[in-house]
């Protein structure tokens, strides 16, 4: 049995489709409100902030996937998802399962430097403080070997489907209503985005190779590292038209945080728009060098696509 806990979500829609294809047939599927992904999925509707609930959805696991997401809110991630995931250690711990963690940059530090493994904690604002203190609770319970547990960790999301992020915001969803385009600050920062499904598929197999576990991996993302100006460029090939796009200033953010609940919880994450944010995969190359990445072009093509046929 392999358990995805949040799988409501894009990442965790996904990762249930391949484990399916590749690795298993019996997975258990964890959330508020569960529902199958694939045919042949468990479901098991359960609130992972009550402890007994998140060990009694973990028991009979070999692997548990923590794909959870929250609203975002630095309020609720403080009050919500330190206590969900100590509930879920436990709970791999008490049930014998190997916990694979998926994680996001947020802790990471927003100044230009390239970002691997070996990068140092150093996050901007509360929400990226809450993500220091959870990687740095897989992490301690992985030296302690009292647990079993792989982080995989994926940058800024673009994707299908249901995947949220700026990029899929600002660009694709705006593409859609045929609005101008809106870029963060600047157009020529280079920037790493991961293809959602690239980073359940990557998640799937690091789970499911025994060596991986115990580390952090970088998961991967298509070498170029476009600038949006590029990024759009792209776009507007693919999409066969001249996309026009304006820069959203910083100040404009700043004005619009007063009056949006929504854009005072993303100032935090402003900075890795101010310098180049690229995110380093090599480890997993090397590691998995059989595995293909989906390219930018590839990417844009399938939510073209998608958008075509009303799925998005």
């Amino acid at each position: 049995m392999q358990t995805i806990l949040g799988a409501n979500g894009q990442i965790g829609e996904e990762l249930a489709r391949e484990l399916k294809r590749n690795f298993t047939s019996d997975i258990r599927i964890v959330s508020r409100n569960a529902t199958k992904i694939n045919d042949t999925d468990e479901v098991f509707s359960a609130d992972l902030s009550i402890r007994e609930k998140a060990i009694e959805a973990v028991r009979g696991s070999e692997i548990a996937y923590f794909t959870l997401g929250l609203p975002i809110s630095s309020d609720l991630w403080e009050k919500q998802f330190l206590l969900i995931l100590r509930n879920v250690i436990d709970a791999c711990k008490i049930n014998g399962t190997k916990l694979v963690f998926f994680d996001n940059t947020y802790m990471y530090p927003q100044d230009g430097r390239v970002l691997n493994e070996n990068t140092l904690f150093a996050p901007v604002g509360r929400k990226g403080r809450v993500r220091r203190q959870m990687a740095e609770m897989v992490l301690k319970e992985i030296q302690s070997g009292e647990l079993e547990a792989v982080i995989c960790r994926a940058p800024e999301f673009y994707g299908p489907g249901k995947t949220q992020s700026i990029t899929n915001t600002l660009i694709f969803n705006n593409i859609k209503e045929g609005k101008k385009l809106k870029v963060p600050l600047s157009t020529d920062k280079k920037r790493s985005l991961i293809w959602t499904p690239d980073a359940s598929r990557a998640t799937a197999l690091i789970g499911n190779t025994p060596d991986a576990y115990g580390q952090t991996w970088h998961l991967p993302v298509d070498k170029s590292h476009p600038t949006y100006r590029k990024f759009i460029r792209m776009a507007s090939d693919i999409y066969g038209k001249d996309l026009k796009y304006s820069v959203v200033p910083e100040f404009f953010f700043t004005i619009g945080s007063l009056f949006n609940q929504r854009v005072k919880e993303l100032l935090e994450l402003l900075p890795r728009y101010k310098h180049d944010n690229i995110f380093d995969d090599s480890k997993f190359r090397n590691r998995f060098p059989e595995f293909q990445v989906t390219d930018y072009k590839q990417g844009i093509s399938h939510i073209r696509s998608e958008q075509l046929s009303g799925k998005q």
